[in-house]
Formats: C-alpha cells, sequence, structure tokens
C-alpha cells in the first residue's frame, strides 16, 4: 500500500493532539480577536442579542423567530447574567419595526460598547466549542493529524476569523452541519446507542442553529436508510436507529423551544409575531409551500416561531427578494437570477489563494483514491453535503448575503486541504511536500496580516481594497464600521457645524447624539427636517457604502460612484460636493412610506399619499407600485387598486417571476371584493 494511503486509527490520539487542538482553537480566537477589535455590530447583531435575552428571561420567542434560538440563548444568557436592560413587549407592525425596538434596546437603553464586548465574548466560547466539536468529529473519522490539519484551514481563513465573535447564526450551522453529518456516519458504522445519540444531539443542535440544517437532515436521512439497507439481515433495526436518530434531533429541537408550540408562555391561538404567521406564509408565492406549512401548523409538528421564521427563510432565501448583487463586474437585479456557480465565485475570491490551492491539491487526490479506504464513506458524505448546500444554494434566491451563507463548504474543503497535508506528509514526494508547505505559507502570509477579515478579498476580487468594484454583497460589509464614521464626525464635522448625509448602514449604531443628527437613516430612513426633499442636488458631505455605488437600473449611485473620497474606512467612503440624483425625492417618499406603515404608531392615509406621489415622479419602481395598490385594496378601493398593480405590472422586468402574480392578481381584483384579497408582498420588503 502507498505510504500515503497508510490509515490512521482515531485511537492513536495523544495528549499532545489535545494539547496541538486547545492551541489552535486558542490561537484562532486570539487572531480574531485583534483583527475585529475595532469592528462595530453587524447589523443583525442587535436584532439576535435582544432576541436572545428576551427567550432567556421571559420564555418568549416572539422576537426575531426568523431564525432558530441555538446562538441566541447562548447569547442571551451570558447577556442576562448582567445588567442588560431589556424593554417591556409592545405591539410590533413588522420586521422593520421590530429592528427599531430591538435597536433602541441595544443602543439607547444599554451601552452599547459594553453589550458587544460581553457578546463578543459569549460567541468566542461559543464558536470555539464548535470548531473543537467539529475537530473531534473529523478526528473519529479520519485520525487526529487531518483533524488538526482541517483544523488549522479554518483557523487561518479571514471569513471564519471574522464570524467567531459575530452572533449571527452563519457561522454555527457552517461548523454544525458537517460535524452532524460526521457524527452520523460514524454512527452508521457502528451502530452503537452512544454515537447515535451523539448523532441525535448534533443534528438536532443544527436545526436549532439555522432552517438551512433542514439539508443537513435531509442528508442525513438519506445516508442512513442506505447503510441499513446494506446491513444484511439487520435492516429494519437499523432503520429504527436511523429513525431514532432523526427523533432525538426533533426532541432537541424542542427543547430549544422550550417543549411549547406558542411562542409565547400564555398560549393562545393568535400569534404574537411582528406579522401573523397566516400572513406571513400566505407571502410565499408558491401553493405547495403555503400548504406544507399550513399542514405543519396545524399538525403543531413544529413550534410555531420555528415555522415563522421558515416561511420568512423560503420567502426571502428561496423564492426571493428583487435585491440587486454585482459579481465579477456585472449587475443583477430586479429577480435576474445569478448564474449557477455564483457561490463557489464567491467561495473562490474569498478564500486565500493558498488555502484555494491545497483544496485543490485534496481533491486531485480524492479523485485519484490516494488515501485510506476507511475514509471513502465520511469524504464522500461531507462532500455530498457540501454540494447539497451548493446546489440548495443555485436554486434559492439568497446571493445578498454573499459568502456567509456558504459558510457550510468550507469545512468540506478544510477536509481536502487536511487530506493533502496528510498526504504530503507521508508521502516520499519532494514536489508534493513543497507544494503544500508554499501554499501554506502563501495562505498564512495573505491571511493573517489582514485587519478587519469581513472585508478581505483575494487577488482574484482585485484584493480587499478594489473588490468593490466587482462585487457587492453582504461579504463586503455589514454595518461594521460605524465606530469609524463617528470617530469621523466628532473629529472632523461636528466642530466645522457640518451635518453629514448618512447612507452607510440601515441599522442604528453611532450614540443617541450622532442619530439625532442623520438627515437620512439608511434605506428606512427619513428626513426628519425636511433637509433636500425639494432639491435632486444633494450638498454636503456623505458618508456611504462602497457595497452600493454599483450600476443598478432603479436609484442608480452614479453621481456617488464617480465622485473621489475624501476620506475612507475600509468600505465606508467619505465624499464632499455636490451630487445629481434626479430620483431623490422619491426615494425619500418611499421610505418615509415605509416608516409610516411598518411602525408601531401606522398612518396608512398619510403612508398612500407618499406612495401615490412618489409612483407619480418614478413609475419604476414597482415596488411602489405594489405597496400603494395593497392598500388601495385593503380600503376596497377597486378602481386605484388596479391602476396601481397595473402600473407595477408594466413595470416589472421581463422575466421577473412576479408578473404572472402580478397578472393573476389584476384578474381577481376584476371580479372579487378587493378587501378579501391578500396583499402581494413588495418584493423590495425585509
Amino acid at each position: 500500500m502507498d505510504p500515503a494511503a497508510q490509515p490512521e486509527a482515531p485511537a492513536r490520539s495523544t495528549p499532545l493532539y489535545w494539547a496541538a487542538l486547545a492551541v489552535l482553537i486558542g490561537l484562532a480566537i486570539l487572531r480574531s480577536a485583534i483583527a475585529t477589535r475595532l469592528d462595530g455590530f453587524t447589523i443583525d447583531e442587535p436584532y439576535h442579542v435582544v432576541a436572545g435575552v428576551s427567550y432567556v428571561r421571559t420564555a418568549d420567542f416572539r422576537l426575531n423567530p426568523e431564525h432558530p434560538p441555538l446562538m441566541k440563548l447562548w447569547a442571551g444568557a451570558v447577556l442576562s447574567a448582567g445588567r442588560f436592560r431589556l424593554p417591556p413587549f409592545r405591539p410590533l407592525a413588522d420586521k422593520n419595526d421590530e429592528r427599531h425596538f430591538t435597536d433602541a434596546a441595544v443602543f439607547l437603553q444599554n451601552d452599547p460598547d459594553a453589550v458587544q464586548s460581553r457578546t463578543r465574548a459569549a460567541l468566542f466560547a461559543f464558536n470555539g466549542l464548535l470548531l473543537a466539536l467539529l475537530a473531534e468529529a473529523i478526528r473519529r473519522n479520519f485520525g487526529p493529524t487531518l483533524a488538526l490539519f482541517a483544523l488549522a484551514f479554518l483557523v487561518i481563513d479571514p471569513t471564519v476569523a471574522a464570524h467567531l465573535p459575530v452572533a449571527m447564526t452563519d457561522l454555527p450551522i457552517g461548523l454544525l452541519a458537517t460535524t452532524a453529518m460526521l457524527f452520523a456516519l460514524a454512527a452508521f458504522r457502528t451502530w452503537r446507542t452512544a454515537d447515535l445519540v451523539l448523532a441525535g444531539v448534533t443534528l438536532g443542535l443544527a436545526l436549532g442553529a439555522k432552517h438551512s440544517a433542514l439539508i443537513v437532515a435531509l442528508v442525513v436521512g438519506v445516508g442512513g436508510l442506505l447503510a441499513a439497507l446494506r446491513s444484511g439481515g439487520f435492516v429494519l433495526r437499523r432503520l429504527a436507529a436511523v429513525a431514532s436518530v432523526l427523533a432525538i434531533a426533533a426532541v432537541v429541537l424542542w427543547g430549544l423551544y422550550g417543549f411549547r408550540f406558542a411562542e409565547s408562555p400564555s398560549g393562545g391561538a393568535t400569534s404574537s409575531f411582528n406579522r401573523p404567521l397566516e400572513a406571513k406564509v400566505q407571502d410565499l408565492r408558491s401553493p405547495l409551500l403555503r400548504t406544507a406549512l399550513q399542514t405543519l401548523e396545524q399538525a403543531r409538528l413544529l413550534p410555531r416561531a420555528y415555522l415563522w421564521g421558515l416561511a420568512d427563510t423560503l420567502r426571502a432565501g428561496v423564492e426571493g427578494r428583487d435585491s440587486a448583487v454585482l459579481f465579477f463586474g456585472k449587475t443583477y437585479e430586479d429577480g435576474a437570477r445569478p448564474p449557477f456557480y455564483y457561490f463557489p465565485g464567491i467561495i473562490a475570491v474569498k478564500l486565500p489563494l493558498g488555502l484555494l490551492a491545497l483544496s485543490a491539491a485534496g481533491l486531485v487526490i480524492a479523485l485519484r483514491r490516494k488515501f485510506p479506504a476507511e475514509w471513502s464513506g465520511p469524504l464522500v458524505g461531507a462532500l455530498l453535503l457540501a454540494l447539497a448546500f451548493l446546489a440548495a444554494l443555485a436554486g434559492a434566491r439568497s446571493e445578498y448575503a454573499g459568502v456567509r451563507h456558504a459558510l457550510p463548504v468550507y469545512p468540506a474543503l478544510a477536509l481536502l486541504a487536511g487530506m493533502a497535508c496528510v498526504t504530503a506528509l507521508r508521502s516520499r514526494s519532494t514536489a508534493l511536500r513543497l507544494f503544500v508547505a508554499l501554499a501554506l505559507g502563501l495562505a498564512l502570509a495573505s491571511a493573517l496580516p489582514a485587519l478587519r477579515p469581513w472585508e478581505y478579498h483575494n487577488a482574484l476580487a482585485g484584493g480587499t481594497e478594489n473588490a468593490y468594484r466587482h462585487f457587492a454583497n453582504e461579504g463586503l460589509d455589514l454595518g461594521q464600521r460605524k465606530r469609524e464614521a463617528v470617530a469621523y464626525y466628532r473629529s472632523r464635522l461636528a466642530p466645522a457645524g457640518v451635518v453629514p448625509y448618512w447612507f452607510y448602514s440601515d441599522s442604528w449604531g453611532p450614540p443617541q447624539e450622532f442619530a439625532l443628527h442623520y438627515r437620512l437613516r439608511g434605506h428606512w430612513g427619513t428626513s426628519p427636517d425636511g433637509a433636500g426633499d425639494e432639491s435632486p442636488t444633494m450638498t454636503g458631505v456623505v458618508l456611504v457604502n462602497a457595497r452600493n455605488l454599483f450600476p443598478t437600473r432603479l436609484y442608480d449611485e452614479g453621481a456617488f460612484r464617480r465622485a473621489r473620497p475624501v476620506a475612507r474606512f475600509g468600505n465606508l467612503l467619505v465624499l464632499e460636493g455636490s451630487f445629481d440624483r434626479p430620483w431623490y425625492r422619491a426615494s425619500n417618499l418611499l421610505a418615509q412610506a415605509y416608516d409610516n406603515l411598518m411602525s408601531s404608531s401606522r398612518d396608512e392615509a398619510k403612508a398612500e399619499r407618499q406612495l401615490r406621489e412618489s409612483l407619480e415622479l418614478d413609475p419604476s419602481n414597482y415596488g411602489t407600485a405594489i405597496e400603494l395598490g395593497n392598500l388601495a385594496a385593503q380600503r376596497g378601493d377597486r378602481a386605484e387598486a388596479i391602476r396601481a398593480f397595473t402600473i407595477a405590472k408594466a413595470n416589472t422586468p421581463a422575466g421577473n417571476s412576479l408578473i404572472p402574480i402580478l397578472a393573476r392578481h389584476l384578474e381577481r381584483l376584476a371580479r372579487e371584493a378587493p378587501e378579501s384579497l391578500p396583499e402581494v408582498r413588495d418584493p423590495f420588503s425585509e
């Protein structure tokens, strides 16, 4: 047998292995703590943090049900042990209103720096444990040496480093997906009770991390079925064992929700979310998906908060928002689907080139089958799981998030890279050893010096500094530069009496003194003092996110794109001068209408006037026409509803899946009572 293909038994693990594992995880946390120390909260973290505290203190899951509670419970438990002030619940009008509620809790009712410090410590511990759990799953299937090399891959990668202290669900599912898969494959080899329980528990934790873990449950179920059918005379017993793994996972998921169907301890048939579950299900365009979720709710097979989040995920992440992205310099918007290789392409520009080279070498070794036979099953399983995620992403519409939605693929790439390293270590080939050493050196040299690793892009994207010219998604920036904005305002603008325009982040973040000075507050914001509403020319200092500067059909920021920044903080650009934005009043009216519709003090009449004026100024925004049509239909004005939806259909670009939906809605409006029809969900909302 080839020396490189000699198997390594997991039993050969030594105290040196465990010490090396601890050192690697410690280095990962230390490196991340240094590289991300200046990062502010991402726009999603306050949303998750406040929800987590409410789960722990009140056992009420009404806040932020769009994600399962695992990570939020962990962060909430740590923050609840301190003096976090949780505001009392109030009725919430929609997700925008809920985000204002949670942002206010973090930034205005608590010390945001203290909250972030405790959150970072909690997530370092949480994700550090998940790294250790993944390493153990790899060790049991591939041996300790490969486990350490695979872990080193993840430690080096900047994207993993960026997510380690972040209260978001992407890294937890990225680690738990492969962990659950590998533990399940090990259990389906031994069929031991302890292994089956471990597989079920980790699968349940994955389900509690993110809804995309349903892919893991499907792959684990199919893998278990195949293993049971190949087990000779024990098929029925082993099919029952596979079913027990899935049952344990379901119990763990229910346990995370307190074994309660209703989101609130008081129960009740009426949901208390920011949008009723029934309306959330009706937002889905697919009759099949609507029926499936309604059946699950009626049978109470899953907690109501989990079903609400699943409906939200299916609508926003699978059926899709009409958000725009830039991919290798080409804009995709208005429902246009990026190419099927979008996520492989994003991974290719986000991973250090040295790590890409190691994974490619591992793939060659795998295809040539130059590895121990015992590795075949778990390797195929991990790679098939990664391919299943990529296939799901290719068929979904979650490209707006960038690489974070592809994090479940990273452990499979780490396994391939680890295989290349182990093979080189045992091989007599000097060329292979030199290749692996050079690739590791290149990866370390390019990745470790990178501060603010969330923004990291390799040379294929033009490097971190120029990546925004070729790519635009949340992998560029998610609002972490707000601290630099505050510092710049205090040191340069406030002393000169300059009030900046704010186009950087949709969430709050600066302290109250700065928030009160906004002329605009991002996409959802308003112009409180009316400044700039009338003129298409904006003059002054603008803080803008480079992620928003790529060419678009709707509300194109060409004036900002052509300007030369007077200061730059990563992808936060400071511009100064006069900027011609002919659609400015239309967009500002639309933003104010959203605020009036999606707030606790909902004012439909005022919102309708603003939408009507915005649409007259710019009929190309079919989302505006849809919102106007919904309001007209709700008050029974058939003629106005038909007019608005006709404008929406006429301005929706060809090929958009909304066109047949709008056509059917117009047909129903002609013969049914307008107020009895469900609303058409604005494709730009959420």
